[in-house]
């Protein structure tokens, strides 16, 4: 959202951001001229035992309700705010018939576990319902057979409202600033992210395979409460948070990068051109399948989170994309972007 907002915001449209305060935190940090609303969206919770699966479908009554939530409380935002454009990220109770509605999301169709994989069909079924009551469906990915998210948004009917963007970036056309460097000398990074429990069970794995190895590690701790000043014990860094420009400095001169293979990050790196070794949640099927996706198509290198322990590999991949996915990304987010600005005018 972070790219898209200042995108519009440069284009004099005039921008808010609803979220929770956690995330409200983080924007504030990284976009200025922005009017905030307090608008928590549902947050599902992970368990220490349950398979990720099983703990969303117990859940589903309490997703059913938020949606419902959300979907009157956004009659009131648009009408005291005077909003004609709603983009929501993956929020399926956003859409309203009055104004033009888009919908944000990287797979329409859900990843379900191997052993359930013959009713996916269920759920593209359920999304395009969701999908269809939105003016319109943005993908951030490539259309054709070069692409990040692969069958979760390709090899599937999409409706005809669905627009593919290309890949977005927050780093791709930031400000360049002097920061002063958290490590001035060769380094890992290890960029946390993710619910808890699982985000501090990779963390303390971590800590342990890389507290007696050289060079330092970077931990960038995705705390954006926090202090952005770096706390070292032995061989280790910790940030808690560091800005865009700050982060894509870090990223860009780290020796090996560590990270969850959230949608996000990854079309992050790629517009860094880094690759990373991709450590997906356990349980989390979406990352399982981008980890083993990706490193199939010699993008990353991906490992499990049980087998860190024995150690990371060495033949950890350089980028190997084509050059032109970000130019071309710019291309289709500027089609995209045209063609929901007019369909407001003619609404007007």
């Amino acid at each position: 959202m972070i790219p898209l907002a200042a995108k519009l915001r440069d284009m004099n449209n005039n921008i808010f951001i609803g979220a929770g305060e956690k995330h409200l935190s983080f924007f504030r940090k990284e976009l200025t001229g922005i009017s905030y609303i307090d608008f928590p969206g549902y947050s599902p919770s992970y368990s220490r035992i349950l398979p990720q699966y099983l703990k969303l479908l117990l859940d589903t009554p309490v997703l059913l309700f938020h949606i419902i939530r959300e979907h009157i409380r956004l009659k009131g935002i648009i009408s005291s705010h005077d909003i004609d454009i709603v983009i929501s990220d993956n929020r399926f109770g956003l859409w309203n018939k009055k104004i033009t509605t888009v919908y944000f999301t990287h797979m329409p169709r859900i990843q379900f576990p191997s052993a359930f994989s013959s009713l996916e069909f269920i759920g593209v079924w359920l999304h395009r319902i969701i999908i269809k009551k939105y003016s319109f469906c943005f993908i951030p990915d490539l259309p054709g057979e070069i692409n990040l998210s692969g069958r979760l948004s390709h090899g599937v009917k999409l409706p005809a409202n669905v627009r593919f963007t290309g890949i977005l970036s927050r780093f791709t056309d930031i400000e360049t600033k002097e920061n002063k460097d958290p490590l001035d000398d060769k380094h890992n990074t290890v960029i946390l992210s993710g619910p808890e429990p699982q985000k501090s069970i990779i963390k303390e794995n971590l800590i342990d395979y890389f507290q007696e190895k050289k060079p330092p590690t970077l931990f960038l701790c995705g705390n954006p409460d926090g202090s952005n000043l770096p706390h070292r014990s032995g061989n280790l860094v910790f940030i808690d948070h560091l800005p865009s420009s700050a982060m894509r400095d870090v990223i860009k001169r780290s020796d090996l990068i560590i990270a969850r293979p959230g949608y996000t990050l990854i079309m992050e790196l790629i517009s860094l051109n880094r690759s990373a070794l991709l450590v997906p949640t356990p349980g989390q099927t979406e990352q399982e399948y981008l980890a083993q996706r990706l490193s199939g198509m010699g993008w990353f290198t991906a490992i499990s989170q049980k087998n860190i322990g024995d150690g990371i590999p060495e033949d950890i991949i350089n980028h190997q994309w084509p050059e032109d996915i970000i130019t071309d990304s710019s291309l289709l987010l500027e089609k995209a972007l045209d063609e929901m600005l007019k369909k407001v005018k003619k609404k007007s």
